[in-house]
């Protein structure tokens, strides 16, 4: 059975693609057994409430410096004891020392078809309104395992999703979630939940 951590920052709808996933058989030998949020008021909590697993709330702002924080962050995650680390719209930087202790362990989803719009500054909003600005017919999102660099692990999976002519940022964040997000990274866990995926030379591969 694999142990998974998720961290989020705010509402939570690809945590609740998980957890409906999970509850329809689509994620099998899977167990969440913890949600880390770094927002108070985030409706990730209440998503992982209202399924009885552990919500923690761990922010930067209620420590002195980084090093406390990241020294808190990785202890509360060891106490947890996962098998994998998802990060479903988490927007705090995984510090070095989580990132070697979970090497190959930590995933991330991306609203983009990466290497396009990522990295330092693209996040939420600002990658669907670079995308429009950019003028693409196409963007989609990306499934990556997590590295010490931002947005640059070996790709599990991509999805390609169309741009609508007129689209808005909000118009085109929900048609990436509905049609690219919410389907890769409940894939992606049953994936490496039942052995499918392995990272070799730096890429991944099915088995």
């Amino acid at each position: 059975m694999l142990r998974v951590v998720v961290c989020v920052s705010g509402g939570g709808t690809n945590l609740q693609a998980i957890l409906d996933a999970v509850d329809a058989g689509k994620i099998t030998n899977t167990e969440i057994v913890g949600v880390i949020c770094n927002n108070a008021g985030a409706k990730a909590l209440d998503r992982a409430k209202n399924h009885n697993i552990p919500g923690i709330l761990i922010s930067p702002k209620d420590y002195a410096d980084r090093e406390a924080f990241h020294t808190a962050f990785l202890d509360r995650m060891n106490e947890l004891k996962p098998d994998l680390i998802v990060l479903a719209g988490f927007l705090v930087k995984i510090p070095d020392a989580m990132t070697a202790a979970y090497s190959g362990r930590i995933i991330n989803i991306h609203p983009s078809l990466i290497p396009s719009f990522c990295g330092v500054g693209f996040y939420g909003l600002k990658v669907h309104e670079a995308a429009l600005a950019r003028g693409v017919k196409y963007t989609g999102a990306t499934v990556h395992f997590v590295n010490d660099g931002m947005d640059e692990g070996p790709i599990i999976a991509q999805q390609p999703v169309a741009v609508m002519q007129g689209d808005t940022a909000k118009e085109l964040q929900q048609r990436v979630m509905e049609q690219a997000e919410w389907i890769l990274l409940p894939q992606a866990i049953d994936d490496i939940a039942n052995n499918r995926i392995e990272i070799v030379d730096g890429h991944v591969v099915r088995k």
